[in-house]
């Protein structure tokens, strides 16, 4: 089984829920921890019958050192990685075809259209493949859906290997995080400047910004929300319902956000690599869930626990990692671990990270056509 797929016999802790209990009273305690549980997974399984398919698909690669990302790494090692892409297809009660969403696009098949800036950071990370990239992986993959054909498109962030080629998907709605487009234009603090990212990324006119998860960063200089245009939000209105989008815990996550309403697609707050970076949660089958990672880790080893997140000098005195906000970033996956971890049989989720070119190789057959 892979470290990053968890069929866990594991319950939530009395310390995970905050309590403290003599030895007796925690077995006692832990007995009907195990029973509530199970029946809160059964409950939301029977109460959210609509599941998604999801099919993986190919949208570039890119060379990353491992002594920039996990701890005791091998200083030379070198690996060339995926950027995987996902098409997601919901059908709806009713609906005479499902809505088609991307999750994230991989890199530009056009090395020259990003920024002086970016390029020089590609550079560092060659081999960069460009092909195929997300629209020549749909096209290859069936001619039952063209890039005409996708209503959605969400990002988990914008880094220059997610972003993709949006101008490819004219028909589609982007859905990224909250303050997404005040960092496209202005960045987001000194590590990450402007000029590592391109202003016209997106298109406004058919871009909508989740909501903020909490007001805490107004004021702050952090990038700040954009409100979606009267147009991208008529746009989006066949598919989601943008008006009742409500953050909201659920499971081990503190920031959750239903997506059609109906409990398959959750998108969760993922903070710490990036600013707006968001992971989804989406059910496949009654009792089996895909959890798309992202970028919360790069090297599914330190979502196992079996490495850290590397830390290296910043270039001003002190440390970074690749993350904006390494702690936000740890913490984040702790709530993954708890998740997938809490999970119990015949309750399974599968934890699917962008860049993890090991689960690429084992799972072929189930890139598009073929699904996860």
């Amino acid at each position: 089984m892979p470290l990053y797929s968890y069929k866990s016999q594991q319950y939530l802790s009395v310390a995970w829920w905050g309590c403290s209990a003599s030895s007796d009273e925690t077995k006692s305690f832990e007995a009907k921890l195990d029973s509530h549980f199970h029946f809160f997974v059964s409950s939301f399984m029977e109460s959210s019958p609509v599941t998604v398919t999801i099919s993986a698909l190919d949208a570039g690669h890119l060379t990353l050192p491992e002594r920039l990302f996990v701890t005791d790494a091998d200083s030379e090692k070198r690996t060339t990685v995926p950027s995987l892409s996902f098409l997601i297809q919901h059908c709806a009660p009713g609906k005479t075809r499902p809505t088609r969403m991307l999750f994230d696009l991989g890199v530009k098949r056009d090395i020259e259209r990003y920024t002086p800036s970016q390029q020089a950071h590609i550079a560092e990370r060659q081999p960069v493949i460009v092909s195929p990239d997300c629209r020549e992986s749909l096209l290859s993959g069936s001619a039952t859906i063209t890039p005409k054909d996708i209503d959605l498109v969400m990002l988990s962030h914008v880094h220059w290997d997610h972003v993709g080629t949006p101008s490819d998907f004219s028909s589609a709605t982007f859905l990224v995080g909250a303050g997404t487009l005040d960092l496209l234009k202005n960045g987001d603090g000194p590590l990450y400047p402007a000029d590592l990212f391109n202003d016209d990324e997106l298109p406004s006119d058919r871009t909508i910004e989740l909501p903020p998860v909490s007001l805490s960063g107004v004021g702050s200089g952090r990038p700040q929300r954009t409100r979606p245009s009267d147009s991208a939000l008529a746009r989006i209105a066949p598919y989601l319902d943008a008006d009742i989008w409500t953050w909201r815990p659920r499971f081990t996550f503190s920031s959750t956000l239903d997506l059609f309403g109906d409990g398959s697609v959750t998108v969760i707050d993922t903070p710490g690599h990036l600013h707006g970076h968001v992971n989804l949660l989406c059910q496949v089958a009654n009792s089996k869930y895909v959890y798309l990672g992202g970028d919360c880790c790069h090297d599914p080893r330190i979502l196992a626990g079996d490495k850290g997140i590397a830390m290296y000098p910043d270039g001003r005195g002190g440390l970074r990692s690749v993350h904006v906000d390494t702690g936000a970033a740890a913490t984040s996956l702790d709530r993954i671990r708890d998740f997938v971890e809490s999970c119990q049989r015949p309750v399974e989720t599968e934890v699917v990270v962008a860049h993890d070119g090991a689960w690429r190789e084992r799972n072929k057959h189930r890139f598009w056509p073929g699904k996860l």
